[in-house]
């Protein structure tokens, strides 16, 4: 009986992506590396001979192009790993292309229309659609007239803000379409030796900025970073973990209580739906 899957991992160019791609595919299963950088993305694929696709999740309409791109070539998609995310810089709020704040398009916008554009496929599938958050959701919070951070801007803010939206993001997803077999989960990976954070201006550029041997204290190695989602990306639901739940360290943990409020995850939602349409 063959159990391997075709799993899709967005920021598979460097980090726990990349870590999580590695580990995949030497357990069998097919990966499709996506990534923004065309050089990184191309390398990381060639290095697993596995399918890449380069997209921007700074432009929602490259993000339409690779989930019309992935829909044609895959029928089948066993799990979509929403991955890819930044901290954008804390002195000036960026917009993107579209309109929105940088943070919170490139770490929950772009993945809930990447999600949504791919959701026949994935429901076909039973697929696990898994979002990467972070410990930051429990100090970010939900404004539904605020979402774009135009007022009181700080970009640690806005990218906590962003990480709670997916964990409002998760839920909402598996109330909707669970009962379609579709899973949907959330992870935090913890703070990661990766180029992340790396920029001057960064929230967590301090971080990089210390002794080496207090980053070895303070941050994990992408392969451990990536050790939860490479777990539910093999597991079952219902099995070897519940849907509509947020992990750390492969166990469920307990996020912003924001997180829990069903009403304002379907009002989030139906805000996000309206932000996304062409």
């Amino acid at each position: 009986m063959d159990t391997s899957k075709i799993i899709v991992i967005t920021g598979a160019s460097d980090g726990i992506g990349a870590a999580a791609a590695r580990s995949l595919a030497r357990a069998g299963h097919q990966v499709v590396v996506v990534g923004r950088s065309p050089e990184k993305t191309n390398r990381i694929a060639a290095e697993l001979r596995a399918d890449s696709h380069v997209a921007d999740f700074a432009d929602l309409g490259a993000v339409r192009e690779l989930a019309a791109t992935v829909q044609a070539k895959y029928p089948r998609i066993d799990v979509l790993a929403n991955n890819a995310g930044g901290v954008p810089s804390a002195r000036s709020r960026q917009v993107t292309v579209d309109g929105h704040e940088m943070a919170f398009q490139v770490n929950y916008l772009a993945p809930f229309l990447l999600t949504n554009l791919l959701l026949d496929t994935l429901i076909e599938s039973k697929a696990t659609v898994i979002n990467t958050s972070s410990s930051g959701n429990r100090l970010g919070r939900i404004d539904l007239a605020n979402l774009d951070s135009e007022k009181r801007y700080r970009g640690v803010n806005a990218y906590n803000n962003a990480k709670l939206a997916e964990i409002l993001f998760t839920r909402e997803l598996d109330r909707r379409y669970r009962s379609q077999g579709l899973a949907s989960v959330a992870f935090n990976p913890g703070n990661i030796t990766s180029s992340f954070a790396q920029q001057p201006g960064d929230a967590n550029h301090w971080v990089t900025q210390t002794p080496r041997i207090v980053r070895r204290l303070l941050l994990s190695s992408p392969e451990k970073g990536a050790d939860t989602l490479v777990f539910l990306a093999q597991g079952t639901p219902g099995t070897d973990f519940p849907s509509g739940e947020y992990f750390v360290k492969r166990k469920v943990a307990r996020a912003k209580r924001q997180a829990y409020d069903t009403g304002l995850a379907a009002q989030l939602w139906d805000r996000s739906v309206s932000m996304t349409q062409s």
